[in-house]
């Protein structure tokens, strides 16, 4: 399959992609890493009548710590996050995280803002930034608007970002070494989406949890943090029963799709599994 006819424009500056956005709206889309989009336009599942390739704006392509923030321009690349990109314990979690994602080839090609801005119940990106409670910064000709992923994302590849708006940028928070990570995902093969993964990020003083994220994707429509768990988790010691009742809260908490793949039932017990291996990890750091 080959995909129907558009009209390719190539913007040289974010103020020129804006303008391109607000003047062909919906008929529009944003090229970054293409990983997504051009397979969908081969099948002519999507059939935008206007391409906007924003690879050419250096200004986009950026890692950077900044105001206590990691900020992550919309052209940084999958593969920029396998070595270390930031100080403290964001240099090994996220390194942890991007080698799940897909294959070298997509790797090299796909980018963390563009695996937002698709909003695969599968991605990694995804569940990182709803965890961390990620700083997702919107721009349009209208002017700039800043959201939170709880605001951002609205279901399986649906999102509040309107036809005209462009994400600029992600900005996650540094984490200092109080703090531990776990990550966990579970899919068929190496490469694959996930079915179920879970991310921990708890902050430990004097061997007790004093603040307790968790979030739980691929299993549900889009990732989620399980409030419940994080009350659990959060003042305890984060024994073996307390991370086992933390998996059984998530598993209870999502409403899990169900495909070819896995079963509610099946999606579920992986969510458990995962969750536990997660938090383990984060407490065994």
């Amino acid at each position: 399959m080959k995909p129907v006819s558009f009209r390719y424009f190539a913007p040289r500056s974010v103020d020129e992609a804006i303008d391109l956005l607000a003047e062909h709206g919906e008929e529009g889309k944003i090229l970054a890493g293409g990983q997504s989009l051009v397979p969908a336009m081969n099948f002519r599942l999507a059939r935008p009548a206007s391409l906007i390739d924003i690879n050419r704006i250096d200004a986009l392509d950026y890692v950077r710590e900044d105001g206590g923030q990691l900020r992550i321009g919309a052209l940084a690349r999958h593969a920029r996050f396998e070595t270390p990109v930031a100080r403290g314990v964001l240099a090994a979690f996220l390194p942890r995280v991007a080698r799940h994602i897909g294959h070298l080839p997509i790797r090299c090609r796909g980018t963390f803002c563009g695996s937002i801005a698709h909003a695969d119940p599968a991605s990694e990106w995804c569940l990182v930034a709803t965890t961390l409670n990620a700083e997702l910064a919107i721009m349009s000709r209208r002017g700039r608007r800043n959201v939170r992923p709880n605001e951002y994302f609205a279901g399986a590849l649906t999102t509040t970002l309107q036809p005209d708006e462009l994400l600029a940028e992600i900005r996650l928070g540094l984490l200092d070494d109080s703090w531990r990570t776990g990550f966990a995902e579970f899919s068929r093969r190496a490469g694959d989406y996930a079915l179920a993964m879970a991310a921990a990020v708890l902050r430990l003083e004097d061997g007790r949890i004093v603040d307790a994220r968790l979030g739980v994707g691929g299993a549900a429509d889009r990732p989620s943090r399980i409030a419940a768990a994080e009350a659990l988790l959060t003042g305890s010691d984060g024994g073996p029963d307390i991370v086992r009742e933390a998996g059984n809260i998530a598993a209870e908490a999502i409403e899990p799709l169900e495909d070819i793949h896995a079963s509610t039932v099946y999606r579920r017990d992986l969510v458990r599994a995962m969750v536990r291996r997660a938090l383990n990890q984060a407490l065994t750091r």
